[in-house]
C-alpha cells in the first residue's frame, strides 16, 4: 500500500506532540519537587549533564570521538569559533620544507596523572594513533616523527600542507599511551579526568585541579549518551540534563515554553546524504541513483521534518563555503525519475511495480534512530518510491557504522557526516571517496576524481584549492555518486542554569574549562 507522504508526517507529529505535552504536564506537575532536588544537589556540589546521541562503547581517543567532546583529552590543534585554526597543545608550527613540519609543544601541561606533556609524549600518542586507526594513516600521510624537548618533527609522506588542519581531528588526541585501561579510563590533558565509564550509556567526570588553562568551575560533570531523540527531549524537559544535542523538532514547541529552558539552533558542517552501495549491481547503475536522486523531496525535507532548521543540499558543502558547488538543489521530479529507470530498462508491470527480466526493483535501506529526522527521510523517500513503482525495504540498525562496514546486504543508507569539520573540503573527499578512505562504505571508485583528490592534496594555495574542491564536487554530482538531501542544523536544548557556553558548529568543544552553572 502506498501512504502519501503528507499522512505520514502528520501521523508522526501529531504523535510525538502528544506525547510530549504529556510528559510536560506530568514534568510540571513534580516541577517543584524536581527544583527542590536539584538546589538541594547544587549546595552539595556543582555539577552539569551533558547529553549527547550517539553510542561510545569504548573511550579510546584514538577511535572515539567522546574523549574530546567530553573535555577529557586535547589536540594539538584546535578550532576557534570562526572555524579558524588555533594553538592548543601546541603553541606553533611551521614548515621547514615540503616535507617537513616543526610542532612547538606547549610548556607547563601535565596528563591527569601527573606526568608532564613532552615532545616524546605527543610522538607516542600519535604513533599509536596511527598503528590502531587505518585512517589517520590516510589523512595524516605521517612517514615519521622525531622527538626533541618540546619540538615535535613531523615528516610527510608527500607534499602535505594539510597537515595542521588535519591534527584538529579527535582521533589525533594526545593521550598517556603506556596505561593499562586505555579504552575506559584514557588519561589525556583536558579539564576533567574519568571517574566512571559505562559503555553506551554514561561516563562519570571529576574536575582536573591542574589544568593547564585555569581549574573549570565545576567539580563534576556527567557526559550521557542516549540514541532516543524522545528520551533526550524529556530529560531536558524534567531537568534531568542541563544540555541536550539533537532534539527532535517536533518537541521544540513545547520545550520553548518552560521559561528555564531555551533552544539554539546552530548552522552546522554537517550534511545529510545518501550512501549507495556500489558493490549492488543496482546500484552500480548511474540512472537508479540518479533516479533516487530525483526522489528526494528537499522542500518538505527542510520545511516540514526539520521545521525550518536545514538547508536543501547541492552537494557535500554549505554553500556558504567558497568551494561548495554554487547551484541550486536538485529538483524534486519523480516523472524524470520514471523516465530514467525506464530508459535503463525497467518496465511497469500489471501492479504497477517496475520490474526488469522478470525480477521487481526492490532495495533495501538503512537508518538509524540517533539522528531522529532520518528515519523519517527514510519513510518519505520509501512513499515517493513506491508511487513510480520501486519498493524500498528499510531497515533500522544501533550502530550503522558498524553494520555498514561488516554487513553487505544492504542497497543504500541515510547517513550524516561532518564535511567540512576543517573549513575545508578535503579531509570529505578524502575519507568518503578514496579506496582507504574510512568513510567510503560504498566502495566508490572514480579515477577521475581520485586524480584531483591527489592533486588537492599537494596544494597549498587556498584559491587553487577552492577550485580542485569545486572540480571534485562537479563530479560527484554529475555522477551522484552520494545523493546529498539537507544541511541541518544542531538544534540544542540548553537550561538557563548553564553559563559562559553555546554550541559550536564543528560539535568537537561540548564540555569546556569555561562551563559554569548557577
Amino acid at each position: 500500500m502506498t501512504v502519501s507522504s503528507r499522512s505520514i508526517l502528520n501521523f508522526l507529529a501529531i504523535s510525538l506532540a502528544l506525547l510530549l505535552l504529556l510528559a510536560a504536564c506530568s514534568s510540571s506537575e513534580t516541577h517543584s519537587s524536581s527544583e527542590t532536588e536539584t538546589s538541594a544537589q547544587s549546595e552539595r556540589e556543582k555539577t552539569v549533564t551533558i547529553m549527547y546521541s550517539f553510542p561510545s562503547s569504548s573511550l579510546d581517543p584514538h577511535q572515539e570521538w567522546v574523549t574530546l567532546r567530553a573535555g577529557i583529552t586535547e589536540t594539538l590543534v584546535r578550532l576557534n569559533e570562526k572555524l579558524e585554526l588555533e594553538p592548543w597543545l601546541a603553541t606553533e608550527w611551521a614548515q621547514q620544507d615540503e616535507l617537513t613540519w616543526v610542532f612547538t609543544i606547549r610548556e607547563g601541561v601535565t596528563f591527569h596523572d601527573g606526568t608532564p606533556l613532552t615532545a616524546e609524549e605527543v610522538k607516542a600518542s600519535l604513533e599509536r594513533g596511527l598503528e590502531v586507526n587505518p585512517s589517520l594513516q590516510t589523512t595524516l600521510k605521517i612517514d615519521s616523527l622525531e622527538a626533541d624537548g618540546q619540538k615535535l618533527m613531523i615528516k610527510t609522506t608527500e607534499p602535505y600542507p594539510a597537515l595542521p588542519s588535519e591534527l584538529v581531528n579527535p582521533n589525533t588526541s594526545i593521550v598517556k599511551v603506556d596505561t593499562t585501561d586505555l579504552d575506559r579510563a584514557p588519561v589525556g590533558t583536558g579539564p576533567f579526568k574519568v571517574e566512571s565509564f559505562a559503555p553506551d550509556v554514561e561516563i562519570g567526570l571529576v574536575r582536573f585541579d591542574e589544568y593547564w588553562a585555569g581549574p573549570s568551575p565545576l567539580e563534576k560533570a556527567k557526559f550521557v549518551i542516549n540514541s532516543d531523540a524522545n528520551v533526550r527531549a524529556l530529560a531536558l524537559q524534567s531537568h534531568e540534563a542541563d544540555i541536550v544535542y539533537h532534539l527532535p523538532v517536533e518537541s521544540l514547541e513545547v520545550i520553548e515554553q518552560q521559561e528555564e529552558l531555551t533552544v539554539q539552533s546552530v548552522s552546522s558542517l554537517r550534511a545529510h546524504f545518501l550512501i549507495f552501495n556500489h558493490e549492488q549491481p543496482h546500484m552500480q547503475n548511474e540512472k537508479v541513483r540518479q533516479a533516487i536522486d530525483l526522489l528526494i523531496d528537499r522542500g518538505t525535507i527542510s520545511h516540514q521534518v526539520m521545521q525550518g532548521h536545514a538547508t536543501p543540499a547541492n552537494g557535500p558543502f554549505h554553500p556558504d563555503f567558497p568551494f561548495s558547488a554554487g547551484e541550486t538543489a536538485p529538483a524534486f521530479d519523480p516523472e524524470q525519475a520514471r523516465a530514467l529507470l525506464e530508459a535503463a530498462g525497467w518496465e511497469l508491470d500489471d501492479t504497477g511495480q517496475l520490474v526488469k527480466e522478470g525480477k521487481p526493483l526492490s532495495l533495501n535501506l538503512l537508518t538509524y534512530q540517533s539522528r531522529p529526522e532520518l528515519p523519517l527521510i527514510a519513510q518519505l523517500l520509501q512513499a515517493e518510491a513506491a508511487k513510480i513503482g520501486m519498493t524500498i525495504n528499510i531497515q533500522s540498525v544501533d550502530n550503522i557504522d558498524t553494520y555498514l562496514h561488516e554487513h553487505h546486504d544492504w542497497d543504500l543508507a541515510t547517513y550524516s557526516s561532518l564535511t567540512a569539520p576543517r573549513g575545508d573540503g578535503g579531509y570529505f573527499l578524502n575519507v568518503a571517496y578514496t579506496a582507504e578512505g574510512a568513510l567510503n562504505a560504498g566502495g566508490i571508485e572514480d579515477t577521475a576524481l581520485s586524480e584531483i583528490i591527489a592533486q588537492l592534496n599537494q596544494t597549498s594555495d587556498p584559491e587553487q584549492r577552492h577550485r580542485l574542491t569545486q572540480e571534485a564536487v562537479q563530479i560527484i554530482q554529475d555522477k551522484t555518486l552520494h545523493a546529498f538531501i539537507i544541511y541541518p542544523h544542531i538544534v540544542v536544548g540548553i537550561n538557563n542554569r548553564v553559563l559562559n557556553w553555546s554550541p559550536g558548529a564543528e560539535e568537537y568543544y561540548m564540555l569546556t574549562h569555561q562551563l559554569d552553572v548557577r
